[in-house]
């Protein structure tokens, strides 16, 4: 039996929610929601919820299916490119990127890349997001062409920013191996874009993005699951996270749909309560990027001009990422005392790999003597809970989501959470969660002014 059909393991392992230091009247009633407020979007919640469910069945929202899918061919080419290289650079933006460094930075060592090939287990992950030439040239430069596998990650295949940063890095391969598309990997829609043909034809080794599937939910698709299995994280216990979630999320019942909770808290602090930022701060320093995930979805997700029907909203939190305990020396300060307008999610692990007891020494020393004997991860999660407090104490709501461990169960609930409160919370709204025009008019904008056929130059530089 695997861990992940053990009920006892799955009860133990399962990301818990509490919503009670958002909601009054644990909070005054000018900033916690009361319960008639949650009862009030009964009939919303579910227009949206049944509005979400026909778009699944029409099969619209392909990450909704996800967690059930075959993934035994992503994990076979895993296996390969794990053996034959020692380098996996991803090149890749949002959507394509986010997701597999918040995936391996919760789930593989914080040194990971400084291990030895023994102790890593699996080749070390490099990414090009960006397309600043100082890191790209620098990331090149460190690398043995001979020993990397690059994995180009984009559904279409013209995203800009990857194809520069691709170009760049095929130029490198070629000027060193005899045979640059055994190093090149494409992971791109099945059929569309410019990215299938050229792989094909060159033949490189490909996976599929499903077309049904938007590039920030694509990160249990082959986009997270690739660079997930070359790295040695079990992509069969992450789906099986993700498929647990599944369960919990499909009722449109507020007390037992942790997703649709936390999408109907945040949208009541924005509309009714003067809370337009959202602020996702976990205590785990392996937990930053998939705060940054959030903030991709969240943002790209929800800010959107125009309702369904056309009409001006101009709607969206503005998510902000903070790490506890850093935080608690920066933003913290503004959190408690600035304006009353944040919602705030902690993150908090309870069991930590090594928790790190902390020796004692100078006994003499009051402010340090009394740490003697205690844990890092005791004295992290106490921080925590009194930042949670001094907020409850200022009537500053907060949500605290509690994951038992960092495993690939537990990050699996958490991807999957987050992309099911996204979803309904824009059905709350009235608006499409699932395109991102602002985006695309700057990317055509980019088109025209480095000279792609078919685009104008309306940049004038």
């Amino acid at each position: 039996m695997t861990r992940h059909s053990n009920p006892e393991w799955i009860a133990a392992n399962r990301v818990q929610l509490d919503t009670t230091r958002a909601e009054s009247p644990t909070i005054d009633s000018a900033h916690g929601i009361a319960p008639k407020e949650f009862a009030g979007l009964t009939a919303p919640l579910m227009a949206a919820h049944n509005a979400l469910a026909d778009r699944r069945k029409a099969g619209e929202l392909g990450f909704y299916d996800l967690p059930y899918q075959d993934a035994s061919a992503i994990a076979r080419l895993g296996g390969e490119l794990a053996d034959e290289f020692d380098n996996f650079l991803l090149v890749g933006i949002g959507g394509s990127s986010l997701g597999p460094k918040a995936a391996h930075a919760a789930l593989r060592e914080p040194l990971y890349n400084l291990l030895s090939r023994e102790e890593r287990g699996g080749p070390r992950l490099f990414l090009l997001e960006n397309i600043d030439p100082t890191t790209v040239s620098a990331v090149l430069r460190h690398l043995d062409p001979a020993r990397t596998c690059v994995n180009v990650v984009s559904k279409s295949g013209g995203t800009a920013e990857t194809a520069a940063n691709y170009l760049v890095a095929r130029d490198w391969l070629t000027r060193s191996v005899a045979r640059p598309s055994d190093h090149l990997v494409a992971t791109t829609d099945p059929s569309k874009g410019d990215l299938r043909p050229l792989a094909e034809r060159e033949g490189w080794r490909t996976l599929e993005i499903p077309p049904n599937v938007g590039g920030r939910f694509s990160q249990l698709t082959a986009v997270g699951l690739l660079p997930a299995a070359v790295c040695g994280i079990d992509i069969v216990e992450l789906l099986a996270g993700a498929a647990d979630m599944e369960e919990r999320t499909r009722s449109a019942d507020l007390d037992s749909n942790p997703a649709y909770r936390l999408a109907a808290l945040h949208y009541l602090a924005d509309t009714r309560k003067g809370k337009p930022i959202a602020v996702m701060m976990p205590y785990a320093d392996s937990l930053k990027y998939l705060a940054d995930w959030f903030v991709q979805l969240w943002a790209e997700s929800l800010g959107k001009a125009v309702d369904l029907q056309g009409n001006p909203v101009h709607t969206g939190q503005t998510p902000l990422p903070a790490v506890g305990a850093i935080d608690q020396h920066s933003q913290v300060q503004l959190f408690v005392e600035g304006p009353n307008d944040k919602l705030v999610t902690f993150m908090r692990v309870e069991r930590f790999a090594d928790p790190v007891t902390i020796p004692g020494a100078h006994p003499e020393v009051g402010a340090m003597n009394y740490l003697a004997g205690a844990t890092l991860a005791r004295l992290l999660n106490v921080e925590q809970a009194a930042t949670e407090m001094v907020l409850r104490e200022r009537n500053r709501p907060s949500v605290r989501i509690t994951i038992p461990e960092l495993n690939p169960f537990t990050m699996g609930q958490l991807f999957y959470l987050f992309e099911v409160m996204t979803a309904i919370a824009g059905g709350l709204y009235g608006i499409d969660p699932f395109d991102q025009p602002g985006v695309e008019h700057g990317k055509v904008l980019t088109y025209g002014a480095m000279g792609r056929a078919g685009f104008p130059n309306l940049l004038g530089d």
